[in-house]
């Protein structure tokens, strides 16, 4: 139960129609009871098997004088009009206390509906809401196809089995236990028996059940696997034919795919255990109480209980049967789904360590300097950048130069705060990063990076990224800045067009000119730069260059260069070996001073 929590916690603001779902079940429970009471003994009534009685009895609480006295009442219907009049009162009151029943039970499955609904939707919601607020080095640990399986297939699997597994976990006990106390209080006894075998029955189902959980969570784990491995093959489907792959990646997902069948029939099969094995066990219980109540019936003592009486307890005894099977189906389905429980609230409790400050400052403008004073930053004990110390004034351009695996693009990660560092301090302003909101510091800066990032939308809403309510006339300037307005004017519906999945209906440098013109549109006076031209043909590089000199212009850039040409004219170029600064100065003062730039410099002109 304690897996469950998380479910719980979106039930707290519900207690209101928890309340009335209870009431509603137990008053068609009770009304289904009435149905049954009505039968047997009065049946016998009628038909003769019983005289009539004529003196009213004096009413006690108990099996006996209960129905003692509703035969006394049948007996002066029978006396007053007759047989076939008291058998159709008698048909009138099943009938009537059936369709309250019903009823009720219609109103308790309206009111557990939109309740199961809103908290799926709350589950959702919280969860991509998570996703958005974790830090980026989260998901470099993480496989997307095996979020995307938590986001979807384990939502699912929470929806149709612990959801169900609420509503048989408030219904199905409530039934059984209103059955219990009937039957306790037509024969104790008798039901003694029912409180040695109902628990043996359910240690038994449990012992069943106990391996469903571990192979849900295989299943699971498979599962997202099996998306991971299509994402793959959509993302890289040129490669895949290129490379003859096709085999390969055919029979890595059948592999997956045929290993995760195995497992999910090893699954039904027990869940399917379920339903039979209850009701068989259920039988074994009803027969025992035959054998056990008939022998003290025919041997004249039974307690204080009438054969008419035995026969009501055998029938509504029955009755149990059904919520015990329902039970425990619901009690395979909670194993079951702990695990899809499991795997999303890791992703929910996962911590943040990208903290907004508990009082933060805005950053209303850039006014001076971004500076780092012996910053080092650790990921799992791997040291990426090591004693960095660095100043970036205003209105100057810093090239980061380097191997990979120097650590530039994590240098340039901590500046919009990606990351935190792990030691010293990273400073705008004279003001520690961590003391501003995270919304006011980021919207100070726009970031080009080396692969565009583009949205299935229109070409209009990827420029108007994070301000929607920008007016047509400013997009288009932005894409005249970066030499994008030509390209647009010729699609079929302007910049209304649809780009596909990732931009996949544009060329590469049109895409790369579309995440420009998006950060010209933000007009922020710091630019990250990711060697934005470095994977385009010599047209479309020299197109998106200029576009990039132009939104340069009058601003703060940080720029990962990979392409050495590219930063001639650089403030300050930072070379970047290990995590350390090795070389700094201009490109003229580092080709001068013949060291590790000069050797990087040397090996593209080779090229």
């Amino acid at each position: 139960m304690k897996r469950f929590s998380i479910i719980l916690r979106y039930l707290r603001d519900q207690k209101q129609n928890i309340v009335f779902y209870f009431i509603f079940n137990l008053l068609s429970i009770l009304f289904s009871l009435v149905s049954l009471a009505m039968l047997a003994p009065f049946l016998q009534l009628l038909f003769g098997k019983e005289k009539l009685k004529d003196v009213e009895p004096s009413f006690s609480f108990s099996a006996n004088g209960v129905l003692d006295y509703i035969k006394y009442i049948l007996s002066s219907l029978i006396k007053e009009h007759s047989q076939v009049y008291a058998l159709g009162a008698i048909c009138v009151i099943i009938i009537f206390s059936v369709f309250l029943k019903n009823i009720f039970l219609y109103l308790s499955y309206r009111v557990l509906a939109p309740m199961r609904n809103k908290v799926m939707t709350r589950l959702r919601a919280d969860l991509y809401s998570k996703i958005l607020e974790l830090p980026i080095g989260f998901f470099t640990e993480q496989r997307k196809g095996d979020i995307i399986s938590r986001m979807s297939n384990d939502s699912n699997e929470i929806e149709w089995s612990v959801m169900s597994t609420l509503e048989g976990l408030i219904k199905d006990p409530l039934n059984i236990i209103i059955i219990l106390a009937t039957l306790v209080f037509l024969s104790p006894s008798l039901s003694l028996f029912l409180f040695i075998l109902l628990p043996l029955t359910g240690f038994i189902i449990g012992r069943v059940s106990r391996s469903l959980k571990k192979q849900s969570v295989i299943a699971q784990e498979q599962l997202g696997t099996l998306m991971s491995i299509l994402d793959e093959t959509l993302s890289g489907l040129r490669v895949i034919k290129a490379f003859n792959a096709e085999k390969f990646l055919h029979n890595k997902f059948f592999t997956t795919n045929n290993y995760l069948n195995t497992i999910r029939n090893k699954m039904m099969f027990r869940r399917d255990m379920a339903s039979p094995m209850s009701e068989f066990l259920g039988v074994m219980v009803l027969s025992c109480i035959l054998w056990f109540g008939g022998r003290l019936v025919l041997g004249n003592n039974a307690g204080g209980l009438q054969p008419e009486g035995f026969i009501t307890y055998i029938a509504i005894f029955t009755q149990i049967i059904n919520p015990a099977k329902s039970l425990s189906t619901a009690f395979y389905n909670a194993q079951r789904g702990s695990a899809a429980v499991k795997r999303i609230e890791e992703i929910l409790s996962a911590p943040i360590t990208v903290q907004e400050s508990a009082h933060p400052k805005m950053l209303q403008s850039f006014t001076d300097s971004i500076e780092f004073k012996n910053v080092s930053f650790a990921y799992e004990d791997a040291v990426i950048l090591d004693d960095i110390n660095l100043t970036i004034k205003k209105g100057k351009t810093i090239a980061l130069v380097g191997s990979s695996g120097a650590g530039k693009s994590t240098l340039a990660d901590l500046i919009p705060r990606f990351h935190d560092v792990t030691k010293g301090e990273l400073l705008i302003d004279g003001v520690n990063i961590r003391e501003y909101s995270l919304h006011s510091l980021r919207s100070q800066m726009s970031i080009v990076t080396q692969e565009p990032i583009l949205f299935n939308d229109s070409i209009a809403d990827n420029i108007a990224l994070g301000n929607p309510e920008e007016n047509i006339a400013a997009i288009e300037n932005a894409a005249k800045v970066a030499n994008a307005h030509e390209f647009i004017m010729q699609k079929e519906e302007f910049y209304q067009t649809n780009i596909g999945d990732r931009g996949s209906k544009l060329s590469g440098g049109e895409r790369q000119r579309l995440t420009i013109a998006r950060a010209v549109l933000k007009n922020p006076p710091i630019l990250i730069l990711d060697e934005a031209t470095s994977s385009l043909d010599t047209e479309s590089e020299r197109l998106v260059q200029d576009a990039i000199d132009n939104m340069m212009q009058n601003r703060t850039c940080v720029v990962i260069a990979h392409r050495l040409s590219t930063i001639r004219h650089a403030d300050e170029i930072i070379v970047l070996q290990k995590g350390k600064i090795v070389e700094r100065g201009t490109h003229e003062q580092l080709i001068e001073h013949k060291g590790f730039y000069k050797k990087l410099v040397d090996m593209q002109e080779i090229k």
